[in-house]
């Protein structure tokens, strides 16, 4: 993906110096920003010296982060129009003063039940009780599996994730999958590592349960020792826990067995009464991510004395609905992960995370109002020309290398052609028929589509694989690659201004949206991707003497990102990001080889002082542009795949001679690097 990991949302208003934000207002129309802007830069730093800050400088200083956000960037602000736009949308869909269609319907009241806040207010935490009154009533650990395969379905968290997936070795069949989870912290490293840091962060967090266990009715006793319990069975799991590092690789994650294989190794929960309750087929294939998770999560069932283990299931029960409950909950949540751990400074306004809510549970039913409304045709077709271009010059790049053999090159040539590109919105749009939506009752509603959706991924087990089918809402300012569906997919909301921008000149419209879809075709290509073949299975296609070859190119990139520092004394580490720095840098250069194709028979002249080279890099950058606070970084460091976007840039641009050459960089100065990295 392009995007940078963390994805909040504001800006559409007046942002004042002190990062304070004004009331806002729906909008009625996206604004309009251009894809290169001249007033961003600054230009008193030399752009030899740091790209980013020449290019982006300006943009910074006039946009503080807003108290409600951990980071601020060109994304998030785009993200943030659409929502303003979506709000209006929904405040119209919520009015019931007129005949509405289904999804109108569905999206409004949503919209208004999350908007209903008196109503939820009043509810406290009574929306809880059902289930805190069936784990308070577990007797034994043979009634532990239906507990937990109804708040799986619910949208919980507890023990364990389970969910659908393409299988490694058959990509058109989809199997029951088992993966690790079950933890409160963001990553299992906050459980292992030691330094002071880390040590504090743990303390914040069990008192944060404490607080949470108390709220959800626990005596401060009680929610004492509850909050212990859950600290010691979280830090066994964590331990037994793949890192992220570790999952990157799909080999490790790839472990097929039966449901009674996986009784035996973790015999103390009932898989079968499990799988039986979420409505898996007793004859479904069945793959377990972490074997030695499952191993330690039965060990730690056995281990655990039920009071404790109840304290536990209480937590991950309010953890996954303090969101949505009163306020008392969401202020005890925020605090915690949002202002503690990011240094977020201000709670978002209401309607902002009930648009959000909307995108996350109806988000084609929004969808299909935001593409109607703002993605023209025309878009579609340069779109999909654009992406032709980087195809195409990904395939001349392929032909060229004096490192992969031929027989390397005919597997990948395949690959590239088997690409299916989704652009704008998916070809079918999802049915929301069954899905029963109320003007009131924001919690029932919640809880109904979130059933509604696990009942859709867990139907889809034992099935062929659905094709069509988009993992991101069309509204969302992003983009990605699916290793197992070899495609790309670019949503509407990532094809606007200032990121596509038709008004513009191409050099700043192939630095960006050209770039993006470079980079998302270069992650085919990656680490990870290059280990599935044309049809998305995981497939050894590559012979020994190319894979190596491939090997010391990605470990050039991997070693630069690790060199730098993120905030304090946390440096990047480059085998978390290598697929995202391989794809920065490879779809930077596949844009500027399609560009330079697509203008040949052009005389291009300089714009506002800037020669064409020069403004197809600044549009590259220009997409990058905002900050972080220090908190997020720490979090961003541990956990995004993705640099931060100072990195993305300056790492990319000092490897490409393009860019030395569009400013006359000389070597020795830090955005030429002597011996620079390549893969594609």
């Amino acid at each position: 993906m392009r995007l940078p990991a963390i994805i909040l949302l504001p800006v559409a208003m007046v942002t004042a110096l002190s990062g304070q934000t004004t009331p806002q207002q729906p909008i009625t129309q996206l604004p309009y920003t251009p894809s290169l802007d001249t007033r961003f830069m600054d230009t008193s730093v030399q752009a030899c010296d740091n790209f980013y800050k020449y290019a982006c400088g300006n943009w910074i200083k006039q946009n503080p982060i807003p108290d409600d956000q951990s980071s601020w960037d060109v994304y998030k602000k785009l993200t943030s129009e659409n929502q303003l736009y979506l709000w209006g949308l929904l405040l119209e869909a919520a009015k019931t003063d007129k005949p509405r269609s289904a999804n109108p319907q569905k999206i409004g009241d949503m919209f208004g039940s999350c908007m209903d806040e008196s109503a939820v207010e009043k509810a406290g935490a009574g929306p809880l009780k059902a289930s805190l009154k069936r784990i308070d009533g577990l007797r034994s650990l043979s009634q532990l599996p239906a507990l937990v395969a109804a708040e799986h379905l619910s949208g919980g968290s507890m023990l364990f994730s389970f969910g659908a997936q393409q299988d490694f070795a058959d990509s058109n069949s989809v199997i029951a999958a088992l993966g690790g989870g079950g933890l409160g912290l963001p990553d299992r490293d906050y459980y292992t590592k030691t330094d002071a840091k880390s040590v504090e962060i743990r303390a914040r967090y069990v008192a944060h349960v404490e607080r949470m266990l108390i709220l959800a009715g626990d005596s401060p006793a009680a929610a004492k020792a509850g909050a212990a319990a859950v600290m010691r069975i979280e830090t066994e799991l964590a331990k037994a826990s793949l890192t992220r590092v570790e999952r990157r690789d799909p080999h490790k994650q790839d472990h097929k067995m039966t449901v009674d294989e996986l009784q035996k190794i973790a015999p103390s929960f009932g898989w079968k009464v499990y799988f039986g309750a979420v409505g898996v087929p007793a004859e479904a294939k069945l793959n377990v991510s972490q074997p030695e998770f499952a191993r330690e999560m039965s060990k730690q069932l056995q281990g655990t004395p039920l009071a404790e283990l109840k304290e536990y299931l209480r937590w991950h029960l309010v953890r996954a609905k303090a969101s949505s409950l009163s306020k008392e909950f969401v202020d005890a949540n925020f605090a915690f992960f949002s202002s503690y751990l990011r240094g977020t400074k201000a709670q978002q306004p209401r309607w902002k995370r009930c648009v959000q809510v909307v995108d996350r549970n109806l988000g084609e039913a929004l969808g299909q109002v935001f593409v109607e409304k703002t993605f023209t045709p025309q878009t579609l077709a340069r779109t999909k020309a654009v992406t032709a271009g980087i195809e195409s010059a990904m395939k001349s790049e392929i032909e060229s290398l004096d490192w992969m053999g031929p027989e390397t090159k005919a597997r990948a040539m395949e690959k590239l052609a088997a690409v299916v590109n989704k652009v704008g919105y998916p070809e079918k749009w999802r049915d929301y028929s069954a899905l029963q939506i109320q003007p009131v009752d924001f919690y029932g509603n919640l809880e109904r589509a979130e059933v509604f959706e696990s009942r859709r991924d867990v139907a889809k087990i034992g099935k062929p694989v659905d094709r069509t089918e988009w993992g991101m809402s069309p509204p969302t300012v992003n983009a990605y690659y699916n290793g197992q569906m070899n495609d790309i997919n670019f949503p509407a909301g990532v094809l606007q201004p200032p990121l596509f921008d038709p008004k513009m000149d191409d050099a700043p419209n192939y630095g960006n949206t050209g770039a993006t879809i470079g980079h998302e075709l270069t992650h085919g290509f990656d680490d990870q991707g290059r280990q599935f073949d044309a049809q998305g299975n995981l497939k050894e296609w590559w012979t020994q003497t190319d894979a190596a070859e491939f090997q010391k190119r990605v470990d050039c990139i991997s070693e630069q990102y690790s060199s730098y520092t993120v905030v304090d004394d946390i440096r990047i580490n480059g085998k978390l990001t290598l697929g995202e720095d391989v794809a920065d840098l490879g779809g930077e250069l596949l844009a500027f080889i399609a560009w330079k194709a697509a203008t040949k028979q052009l005389e291009l002249k300089p714009i506002d002082g800037l020669t064409p080279d020069q403004r197809f890099f600044v549009g590259m950058a220009q997409w990058a542009c905002g900050t972080e606070r220090p908190e997020s970084l720490r979090v961003h460091a541990a956990t995004d795949p993705h640099s931060p976007n100072e990195y993305r840039i300056n790492g990319v641009v000092s490897n490409m001679p393009q860019f030395r050459e569009a400013f006359a960089c000389k070597l020795g100065q830090p955005m030429v690097r002597e011996k620079g990295c390549k893969v594609w």
